[in-house]
Order: C-alpha cells, then structure tokens, then sequence
C-alpha cells in the first residue's frame, strides 16, 4: 500500500510501504476512506515532537471501514464502517480506567502517527479496538465524522471542558485555526455571554464570526485592551491557547482574569515564560492536556443530529494520493485560506434523516 511517511525534520513522502497485519488479538485493519491532517502532524515534520522515529506513517484521524479483525474483538466486524479514534485505549491500567485514556499506561494514548504507523495511508492497523473505534450513523457523512476523531474532541475536552466554561462567561479563543474554530463553536453549548476570537488571519477573524464569536481581534492590535473594555478591565473568565507558541500562551496570561482559567490546548515546541511574579497572587488555573476522547460518543450524536457545524471546517478536499499537495496547501493557510482539509472519496451513500410526525 502507500502512506504519508516522516523521515525526518522536513522531510516525507507519499510513497509504497508494508501493508498492516494483525499484530494482537484485539487489533483491526481498517481501510481508509477519508483522513484529514492535523497541526500536530505539522509540529512532527519541523521537528517538534523527537519521539516520531523516521520511517513512520503520519496521521491520527480517520473514518474507513473494518477490513480485518483480532480474534478478540467483540464490538465491531469486517464490514462496518468506523471512526478510528486519535487516542487508543487498552482499558485495563489505571489511567483508563479513570477516563484519561489520552495518559493510557498499557500500550495506548496517543500512538498512531507517533509511537506507531498511522491513518495516512490506504490502511492502518488500529491496536485496542474495542475502544479506540467507534461505528458510524449512516446518516454522518465521512468529510463530518473525520472531525470528531481529534479536533472537536480535543476543543471540547482540553479547551472548553478543562476551562470550566460557564453561563455568562467571557471566553477568549487565542487562535482561530480549526481547533480555535472548534473551541469557539463547542463553548456555545454552555452559554457564555462573549466569545471573543484572536488571530493574525483576516480571513481566520472572518471564519471565527461565522463559527459564532461575538467579538474578534488582530493579534497585533493588543487583544488586551479590547477584552479590557469588554469585561469592565476584569479580564476574561476562561482563555483557551489554540496555537502553540510562547508568545500566544504569554498573551492568555496576561488577559485572563483574576481567579480565572486559562487551557492551553497548542502543542508547544519552545519554552514559554511563566510570569509568576505578576500570577501567583490571582488564584489563576492553568490547565493542559492531551485529549483523552471520552465525549466522542456524545459529539458522534450531536453531529448525526446536526448540532456541530463539522462540514463548516472543511475548506478543502483531495483525493487520498495528492498528500503532498493537501499539506502544502493545509501548512499555507495563511495564503490560502485552509482550515480542514479532508482526503479520500466518500464510499458509503449518506440517508438523511427526517424528524417524524406523531
């Protein structure tokens, strides 16, 4: 088969590799009908993440259908169609059996693309079935289910759910790349009265308005004085970091309010400065994290009932062989407008679904 492979800092390619095999008795070989491409991939090709070894097949997210199974798999068979989740979890050690399978101790959390050949290619080998895919509504088209493989649960989890986001809030999204964009649109479920939206990108500002934030700003503008006047000069109550960079955590700090929260949701390859000498009287909550995809189940009902604006993100689709021209277009957003791009051709016909009367 092909599949995207990392060789090193700056350099990959689509390119022939060995097929998957059955490894474990709790393994599927899934067939891959769309993939997307993550920030984190793009973090992997400058280098950031010195654990990806040369050689391995990139990606963590896809929707295909199950090709082969272990022997012991109980909860899915050849045949179905699947979301191949970005975190595996082996069930058993203590991190899964609190929920935090992103921390898996026992052969899973984050692996694919990283520890392991992943979903960029016609196949992968996904370890831990039972709970590391999830059959697919047929009425939840590729292009949206793809999205709730990382992104949306990512926003949701280390974002909105570790901010404590509540009713009536101010909530800063530093970042309106798409999983700012997911954050922005996942904190609405909880109400807040302002989603304000920072960025460098006109067109990113633009996308953030559509997605639902009620007020936005140039990152090079000075945010803090908008959000001063927004909220009375208190700051916001919770600032998520969408984007992985030590000036960008900086800036979350310095506009989040007393007794606040800030998620740091970027993936960061530099050290960022801790200003403790201004915080450590502010009772502020720093979180981070690593998506662990307990809500996947709910955010799967949520976009089989159209509640998550998931096909909204996608900006640009390719067929599964031109990986190399969806990541030159994917890490040139700021030129040419990109936030998901999604690879592969639907195979499954999607059934809309109709509320029924009575």
């Amino acid at each position: 088969m092909k599949g995207y492979v990392f060789h090193g800092p700056g350099q990959s390619a689509w390119e022939e590799v060995p097929d998957p095999e059955i490894r474990e008795p709790g393994d599927v070989i899934v067939r891959v009908d769309a993939v997307t491409i993550c920030g984190t991939d793009l973090h992997i090709l400058k280098g950031d993440v010195p654990e990806v070894r040369p050689g391995t097949v990139l990606g963590h997210e896809a929707v295909g259908e199950v090709v082969e199974t272990g022997a012991d798999v109980r909860t899915v068979r050849p045949g179905d169609r699947v979301l191949v989740s970005c975190v595996t979890a082996c069930g058993r050690c203590r991190f899964c059996r609190e929920g935090v399978y992103g921390q898996c101790r026992g052969g899973g959390g984050w692996i694919l693309g990283h520890l392991v050949d992943g979903t960029q290619a016609e196949y992968v080998r996904v370890p831990f079935a039972d709970l590391s895919v999830y059959p697919l509504p047929g009425a939840l088209a590729d292009e949206d289910a793809v999205l709730l493989a990382d992104i949306f649960p990512t926003a949701y989890e280390v974002g909105v759910l570790n901010g404590r986001v509540r009713p009536g809030d101010t909530v800063v999204v530093v970042g309106a790349g798409p999983v700012g964009l997911a954050a922005i649109a996942t904190a609405q479920l909880f109400g807040p009265e302002r989603v304000v939206a920072v960025d460098l990108a006109a067109s990113r500002l633009q996308a953030a308005k559509e997605f639902g934030a009620d007020a936005v700003a140039d990152a090079s503008e000075g945010p803090e004085q908008l959000v001063e006047d927004l909220t009375g000069e208190l700051g916001a109550d919770v600032v998520i970091e969408a984007v992985g960079l030590p000036e960008t955590f900086e800036l979350c700090t310095r506009v989040v309010r007393p007794g606040g929260h800030v998620a740091n949701i970027g993936v960061h390859g530099a050290p960022a400065t801790l200003h403790l000498e201004d915080l450590w009287i502010k009772n502020v909550t720093i979180t981070t994290g690593l998506v662990d995809t307990h809500s996947t189940p709910t955010l799967l009902r949520m976009a089989a009932a159209g509640r998550l604006p998931t096909r909204a993100l996608v900006s640009h689709t390719f067929p599964l062989d031109q990986m190399q021209e969806a990541y030159d277009v994917f890490a040139g957003a700021a030129e040419t407008g990109a936030l998901k791009v999604v690879l592969g051709v639907p195979q499954h016909e999607v059934v809309p679904v109709h509320p029924t009367s009575g």
